[in-house]
């Protein structure tokens, strides 16, 4: 075991079943890393669903823990919003105490790639409709990022994975134009496949993209210790700015 994690090891925890997101997870993490995953089963990606998840973490929290992971890192973004950021944190420090294991969230870690890009405001887009998407831009003006537009494109929760990463680029471009005064760009969720626009939309609009992947990838990094940068996937993978958490 310690032969194929010699450089640290972390747990994760996703939220739903979906084929393709934690392929594309260990696709860009560095070799040595190793990874222990857990599934939750998020069906109807509703609020009132996420409200009710957030229960569900805590068994794979202790069980990750037991298995002696270096870093948590449970996934589900909404699910973390939802409850604010304060309660967030809560949970997390309580957890931390509990298990004894550092405990990062997605939304930490997209919050914490913004502050480390230097982005002060952002157009955010989601895979969700409604609501739910002031809740999201919400979560990050508590965090002290603001926020011109949080927008959801249309589609059912459990066909995500099939838009196409050129309608999700379109869509977002759209937003981006209309909006005014925004340095960077957020995309909510790694429930859609496409890291293949993160750069391209970078270099077509001039700001940085945080994506909820490479945000994962760039704070596990720091955790760890290891800093191998990553080209092709935008500025945070490709530069590796300094982590502001400890």
């Amino acid at each position: 075991m310690a032969f194929v994690t010699w450089r640290g090891s972390v747990g994760i925890i996703k939220p739903t079943r979906r084929l393709g997101g934690l392929e594309s997870f260990c696709k860009l993490l560095p070799d040595g890393i190793g990874v222990l995953p857990m599934y939750l089963n998020v069906r109807e990606g509703t609020t009132k669903e996420f409200e009710r998840t957030i229960d569900d973490y805590e068994p794979h929290v202790k069980e990750l823990a037991e298995a002696g992971v270096d870093l948590i890192h449970p996934e589900g973004a909404p699910i973390f919003m939802v409850q604010g950021i304060e309660g967030e944190k809560l949970i997390v420090e309580r957890w931390e105490k509990d298990y004894g294991v550092p405990v990062m969230t997605a939304p930490m870690t997209q919050i914490e790639a913004m502050r480390s890009l230097g982005i002060r405001r952002i157009v955010g887009i989601s895979y969700f409709g409604g609501e739910i998407n002031k809740i999201f831009g919400r979560y990050f003006e508590d965090g002290g990022i603001e926020v011109a537009a949080m927008e959801g494109m249309d589609v059912q929760f459990n066909r995500v994975q099939l838009l196409s990463s050129r309608e999700v680029y379109a869509f977002t471009k759209e937003v981006f134009l209309k909006s005014s005064g925004a340095d960077g760009i957020y995309l909510l969720g790694s429930g859609w496949n496409i890291l293949d626009i993160l750069e391209m939309l970078e270099q077509d609009l001039g700001v940085p993209v945080v994506h909820a992947t490479t945000s994962r990838i760039w704070a596990i990094q720091h955790k760890l210790h290891v800093h191998e940068k990553i080209r092709g996937y935008g500025k945070l993978l490709a530069e590796l700015p300094a982590a502001l958490f400890s």
